[in-house]
């Protein structure tokens, strides 16, 4: 918990107190405010750099079964954990249908959609798929999409990484990610999950 700052505003007001005293008590607040910045900033680059999510799921599939809706960003709308935020969302795809370069530019006004685009840049068949995403000024990530298969399940990992930079107020969000994506993460999943478990 912060300490109290060092003055009282009601005082400030009261007869008597001099100019010179209020001027006294404002430098310290304002000290104060610079002090506690520096603090939160200077530990801000002890913290992390680089951020990740990472969720998994075991899916009564081979992977050949999984794999075309990890591959091309329109099969994705099929369980999409945030389309469902924004039916308004507008989608505009480019590039194959599927594999590398299969690119998705969204737009939206919804703050937990908000815009960017998202493009394959590798794709190993029915093994690993890795995607670029650009937030614009909310900055880049690679995700990926790992498939390993064991027996008659699959388990799919779907992972997301991040590099904060030098950006304090990044590096103190990065603390949240986890909390903030992981549980689209596994919405994500499930849905896929049993999109293919009911042969849909």
């Amino acid at each position: 918990m912060l300490a109290t700052p060092p003055f009282d505003a009601i005082s400030l007001r009261r007869p008597g107190f001099s100019k010179g005293a209020r001027m006294r008590l404002l430098r310290r607040l304002l000290t104060f405010i610079v002090v506690t910045a520096a603090v939160i900033a200077a530990i801000a680059y002890v913290l992390p750099r680089e951020v990740a999510v990472e969720r998994s799921v075991t899916i009564k599939a081979g992977p050949q079964a999984i794999f075309p809706y990890v591959n091309s960003m329109q099969a994705t709308e099929a369980w999409s954990p945030w389309l469902d935020r924004d039916p308004d969302v507008k989608l505009v795809y480019s590039g194959p249908d599927s594999g590398v370069g299969n690119r998705l530019v969204w737009e939206s006004e919804h703050p937990q959609v908000g815009s960017g685009t998202q493009e394959i840049i590798t794709s190993e068949e029915n093994s690993l798929v890795r995607t670029a995403l650009d937030f614009g000024a909310m900055g880049t990530a690679t995700a990926r999409f790992e498939l390993k298969p064991d027996g008659e399940v699959t388990e799919l990992t779907w992972g997301f990484v991040t590099d904060t930079g030098m950006n304090p107020i990044a590096r103190w969000m990065g603390l949240m990610m986890d909390r903030l994506v992981g549980p689209d993460y596994e919405k994500g999943l499930a849905r896929l999950k049993e999109l293919i478990e009911s042969g849909a």
